[in-house]
């Protein structure tokens, strides 16, 4: 690792314990409406998962301790009833196609993070995924830390090992697109981000005045965009990570990582100086069939980006309200 990761790997890394519920509780008062906080869920066919992350928070960080102000779940079209389970588990639910309706609205979870920007209210936003299970409130309240007690800091990402199933010994074999994508693109293109664990973790936390400046790529090269853009337009010492401890989630099979390391790969390689890339873009994959032979199938690839939010016009005049 280069020495400056190195300086801020130490520099930049705590752990949830690291701040105490009411030392945030107290930042939290004294940053008065600049400590507002949103936590965001997008959330498609989730279900099984959505409620339970819902109550943890709500009991937690609203009831017992009244550090969040607003919680939101983003529906991006499920078929199941992931709004009603939220919903009934204390959440404000909205769907996707109702902010910013005169947008029509493509596929993706970038889209969903986006547009949450015009539903949710706090100066603080924190995401969250909602397929984790055995969810601890503690990876909301460890990466809001930061936000309210450095006022340097602009985004926080989640560190955490990921099981691969429950296999004894799987702690730290989730994360396949991490260690094969991702970190490798880190380490030669961007090396200063090099002590980032876990770049693409869906669990972060950042300031509006930040997010409203980026890019949104629309698909799952969304993470790795925000980490970039951020370093380019707050500098290193923006960023920092909070330990959380163990993450669990639904994996996915093979195929469906290598569209995802697709997506995020075009976003790495659209932030390369003198990069040009086709507009689409797709994976061809192949699947062996009942007469023995292969198919192909070439998936298409997300590869548009929304705009800086602060330049949408329903957005300033919002904001400006």
């Amino acid at each position: 690792m280069l020495v400056e990761a190195e300086e801020w790997l130490n520099r930049r890394s705590w752990t949830a314990a690291d701040r105490p519920l009411p030392q945030l509780l107290h930042a939290k008062r004294t940053a008065g409406a600049a400590g507002s906080i949103s936590v965001v869920l997008p959330a498609l066919n989730e279900e099984e998962t959505v409620g339970a992350i819902v109550e943890a928070l709500r009991r937690d960080l609203m009831e017992d301790v009244p550090l969040i102000d607003e919680l939101l779940v983003v529906d991006s079209g499920s078929t199941d009833r992931t709004s009603e389970v939220a919903a009934a588990a204390g959440a404000k639910v909205v769907h996707r196609d109702e902010i910013l309706p005169r947008m029509p609205t493509v596929p993706g979870k970038g889209e969903v993070l986006w547009r949450s920007l015009l539903a949710a209210s706090g100066e603080i936003i924190a995401f969250v995924d909602a397929d984790l299970r055995d969810f601890d409130s503690r990876f909301v309240s460890g990466i809001l830390g930061p936000l309210l007690t450095e006022p340097d800091v602009q985004l926080v990402k989640a560190m955490y090992d990921r099981p691969l199933g429950d296999k004894p010994g799987g702690a730290h074999q989730g994360g396949r697109v991490t260690e094969l994508v991702a970190r490798p693109l880190l380490n030669l293109h961007w090396p200063q981000l090099a002590g980032v664990v876990q770049p693409l973790g869906g669990e972060y936390a950042a300031r509006r005045s930040l997010l409203e400046q980026l890019p949104f790529p629309v698909g799952y090269g969304v993470e790795l965009g925000i980490l970039i853009d951020t370093l380019h337009v707050a500098g290193l010492d923006a960023v920092g990570q909070v330990d959380v401890g163990v993450r669990k989630h639904r994996h996915q099979d093979g195929q469906a990582l290598g569209r995802m390391a697709t997506a995020i790969m075009r976003t790495a390689q659209s932030r390369l100086p003198g990069t040009v890339l086709p507009r689409r873009v797709g994976l061809t994959q192949f699947e062996r069939t009942d007469a023995g032979s292969f198919s192909p199938r070439t998936h298409p690839i997300d590869a548009d980006e929304r705009p800086p939010m602060c330049g949408v016009p329903e957005y300033t005049a919002r904001q400006a309200a």
